[in-house]
């Protein structure tokens, strides 16, 4: 029967302290994936509505029918909560007809989000 030993049952520290270890980076590595999620999500949230700001600001001038004089401009636009600065650059195209027009968007901090640029025609 029993040889006067008596076999421990369960786990060693050693075993513990790595499985322990295991679960520690597996969850470090998930937190680290959700922050850059949401982060992205965060980004693509600031570059939509910096398109709107753009966006909003060409159609416009394509509204009013408006042929633009050459140079560059800027105007800060307000769009969800936020405040973007917005700076267009209105040049010659190669036909005196058409401009070409490229507006850029930041954020707060100066940082550039979106760029657009279009050609616009005389009306």
């Amino acid at each position: 029967m029993n040889s006067g030993r008596h076999q421990a049952r369960g786990f060693t520290l050693v075993e513990v302290l790595v499985a322990v270890a295991i679960v520690a980076i597996a969850l470090a590595a998930g937190s680290r994936a959700a922050g850059t999620l949401i982060d992205n999500a965060q980004r693509l949230s600031d570059v939509t509505v910096a398109q709107w700001c753009a966006d909003n600001r060409l159609v416009n001038m394509k509204l009013a029918k408006q042929f633009p004089d050459v140079g560059e401009s800027s105007f800060e636009c307000q769009q969800g909560g936020q405040t973007y600065t917005v700076k267009m650059l209105v040049r010659p195209s190669f036909n005196p007809n058409f401009r070409v027009v490229d507006t850029g968007v930041a954020d707060a901090r100066g940082t550039p989000l979106v760029r657009l640029s279009v050609i616009l025609p005389r009306y």
